[in-house]
Parts: C-alpha cells; structure tokens; sequence
C-alpha cells in the first residue's frame, strides 16, 4: 500500500474536480459511454474472473452483473439531460416578487467501497450514479474476490485519467480505514455487512463525511395458503440459491402457512434436483462459496437442525448443496444472523398474524417476499412490515428495474440508489431564490408599524 500514491491520487481528484473539467453534460455523458464500451470490450475477461472467483456461471454473471449495468448506463444516458435541468417550483406570496429554482451539483471527491458478493457489479453502479452526478471517484474492490478486483482495476486504469477515476487495492481492513480516516471524501458509497457498515459510519463521522450504506438483513419470503403452488415454489429456489445465497437481498428464511408446508416442500426440492441435477457439487450452474472462513461459518450452522433436503458439502471446491431445513430455535446463529448461503430455514404458521413477531426479533429487513393469491394478504404484508424493498410473487426482480430505488431502512441501510436515486445519492441540491428589482415593499423593513403587523398576519395565514 503506497500511501504516498494514494495521496497524489486524492489531491489530483481533488483539483481536477476544483478545476470544473467533470461538470458538464457533455463530459458526463462521454464517460458513461466509454465505461458501457470497454464494459463490453473486456466482457469474456469479467466472466472469466468472476467464475475465476466463486464458480459462477456464465448466464447468472451476465445478468446480475453485467447485463444489469448495461441497463443502467442506458437508462441514465437517455435521462441525465433531464435530471441536469434547475427545476422550477413555486414561490409563496410572502416571499413576492420572485422566483424558486432547485440546482443539482456535484459532491466533490466520492469514495465507492464494493462487496464481495457480487464483485463487479455493486462497485460499477454506483459508479455509474457518480459519474452522472460529475463526481471524481475513488473506487476500493473487495480483496475477496481478487480476479474481479485486477479486471476492473484494467478496466478503470484503460478508460480513465486517475485524476477522475481510480482503483486502489488491498485489504479491505487496512485500506479501508486509511482512505475513510485520513481523506475527507464529500460523500462514502458502501456496500457490505451491518457490522463494517458501523464501523465506516463511526470513522466517515470525524470528517462529517456523509454516507451510504447498502447493507442486509434476515429478508423473509412468505408463503400464503391460497398460493400458486408450483410458481412460488420455481421462483423462491431460483431467488434463493442464485449465486448459492450470497445475496443481500436473498430470501433468508421462509415462513409458509401449515396447510401447504408438506406440498410445497416438495416443489422446491422438484425444482433443486431440476435446476441443478442430483449433484449440485458437481453442477456448472451453481456458485460456491467464496472463501474457506464463510464456508465453515455455514456449514456451522447445519447443527442443531433437521435437514429436509441437501446438506452435503466439499470443503474442496467450497461447495454446499441447496439445503432445506427445518426445526430450528429462534435462539440458533443462522436465525439471529444473515445467513448469506444456500441454507433456508423453514418456519410454519396458522394465521398471518403470527409472522409479525417473528419478523421483528430481526428487523428491518433489506428485502421481503410474499407469494400469495390473497389480496387482503398481500396488503397486511405491507403494512406491517418494515423492509426496504420487495416483490410481490417474484424474488430479486425489483432490483433490476432502475425506476424502483434501492436500499435498506433501520438496521439494512442508509439511503438507496439505481436510476434516478443514483444521480441523486452523489449530488447536492443547491436552492435559489431569485427576487426582482422592480418593486420592493417595504413590509419586512423597519420601522415595524401595527399596519404592518396586520398586514404580515394576513400574508402568513
């Protein structure tokens, strides 16, 4: 870690900034085109490392990690001239003869901090938000995932100035408090765990740093009695084990009404054995584990319970099979904590009523499912429960639709982004109050006579 590089690297961010040459919408949108361009000119090498990195197959990388940026790019492209627009909004009487404009301006020198989950993806989106908003951008890739982290440093590095752009590697432990207690970004964009998310807001606090966290949470997914049987079972094994869990949004555990438990049950496991073989180790469309210390902490957490279905594992190519299981006390580790693999917990209920408390022993969630049929169901869901975002007989879809934002409330994040949010999360909105010459009354000056006293209760109803 070459600090003194990291300090030329900030400093230069920081007059290039200063010096105006990321403001306009011209710039702006020849840097989101470029980024799409060698996105798709280095598109083999990404996949390659991402399966390089976590066995992850082709057709699942492309579409939650590089398809869904293409989208974004495109999105913010056709949009970015309108969001760039001062927008007009009214002025009150009180305040006559003059005019209200809301102006959106660049932060300054932002620092984007990415997971390991899905390495490319949750580092480039948010990067493309900063680049919209005409930020300069620091970007730090997860140590975890380290074929990913040198394709997208080679991206970066062939497209971009560091002056504008750059990639700093390393260890997430000693890199990431050296950048957040030692620089003062106008804006921290992070994407992990609760437990680091505390940790980034307690240091990026000394700067008065604002920030983003994009955390997790226990998402739960709920089965209804009056249900499609067969589609919520497909979509709920597909949501579940896409990338072997390690989603923030994955459905975490499944409370399911008693009365179609046993058919249901017998669904997934349909569709395990269809989506996967009756090997999953040995299947190309399945993701392992990303490292040996996550593999132990879940193969851990099959203690104490019963195993419906699956449960094998190769410590060898970090591989767990889907695993279903049932019996588990509200007192286990994986009920206390984001499981984050391909384990789902089972928990029956008799009214809906009862799914609230369970919810709450972990609140917050970043993401909740309820497949249903019942319109009254379906309504009790929403408001009863707190989460950031979800879906309504689907799983993950709703973070790929760039109109929708995306983030957590309480425990499972700070903000949201995606699409517009994203332009907006990396911009200050700068207001401005324009008053003609023209005229001037003279109520607001002294002398304050009783005519003026009443005339001010009438103007301020």
């Amino acid at each position: 870690m070459d600090i003194e590089k990291i300090d030329n690297i900030f400093n230069a961010q920081r007059t290039y900034f200063d010096n105006g040459n990321t403001k306009s919408y011209d710039f702006r949108i020849k840097q989101l085109k470029k980024l799409k361009s060698v996105i798709k000119k280095n598109e083999n090498e990404i996949l390659e490392a991402l399966h390089l990195d976590m066995h992850k197959p082709k057709f699942e990388s492309f579409i939650s990690e590089i398809g869904i940026i293409y989208e974004e790019i495109s999105f913010v492209i056709n949009n970015l001239y309108d969001w760039m627009q001062p927008k007009s909004v009214s002025t009150p009487i009180a305040l006559q003869v003059s005019s209200s404009k809301i102006y959106t301006e660049p932060l300054g020198v932002v620092l984007i901090i990415g997971p390991w989950n899905y390495p490319f993806q949750l580092l480039i989106a948010p990067l493309i938000g900063a680049i919209a908003a005409g930020n300069c951008s620091i970007l730090k890739p997860s140590d975890n995932t380290k074929h990913t982290a040198l394709i997208t440093e080679k991206i970066v590095k062939e497209t971009f100035e560091e002056n504008y752009i750059a990639v700093i590697q390393g260890a997430g432990s000693l890199v990431g408090p050296l950048l957040i207690e030692k620089y003062r970004f106008d804006h921290i964009f992070f994407t992990g765990s609760a437990g680091v998310g505390k940790q980034i807001m307690r240091m990026a606090s000394e700067h008065l740093s604002p920030v983003t966290l994009e955390l997790g949470g226990k998402s739960p997914a709920i089965v209804d009695k009056n249900v499609n049987i067969s589609v919520a079972a497909k979509r709920l094994v597909w949501g579940k084990f896409f990338n072997a869990g390690q989603t923030c949004v994955c459905p975490d555990y499944l409370l399911i009404h008693e009365s179609v438990k046993n058919e249901f049950v017998a669904k997934m496991i349909h569709y395990i054995k269809e989506f996967y073989g009756d090997n999953p180790l040995n299947s190309n469309d399945y993701t392992h584990i990303v490292n040996e210390k996550r593999f132990n902490v879940l193969i851990s957490y099959l203690k104490d319970t019963t195993i419906i279905h699956g449960g094998k594992h190769s410590i060898e190519s970090l591989c767990i099979e889907p695993t279903l299981v049932e019996n588990v006390s509200f007192d286990h580790p994986m009920m206390k904590e984001e499981i984050f693999g391909p384990i789902l917990p089972i928990i029956t209920f008799k009214n809906i009523e009862e799914i609230i408390p369970i919810i709450r022993k972990n609140r917050y969630p970043l993401a909740c499912y309820i497949f249903t049929k019942n319109k009254k169901s379906e309504e009790f869901v929403l408001q009863n429960i707190e989460f950031g975002g979800g879906c309504v007989n689907n799983t993950l879809a709703h973070l790929a639709n760039p109109e929708l934002p995306f983030g957590g409330v309480g425990f499972s994040g700070i903000g949201n982004y995606h699409g517009k949010n994203s332009y907006d999360v990396f911009s200050h909105q700068k207001s401005m109050l324009n008053t003609y010459t023209f005229i001037d009354p003279s109520l607001r000056y002294p002398p304050y006579k009783s005519s003026k006293d009443k005339l001010a209760r009438m103007v301020f109803k």
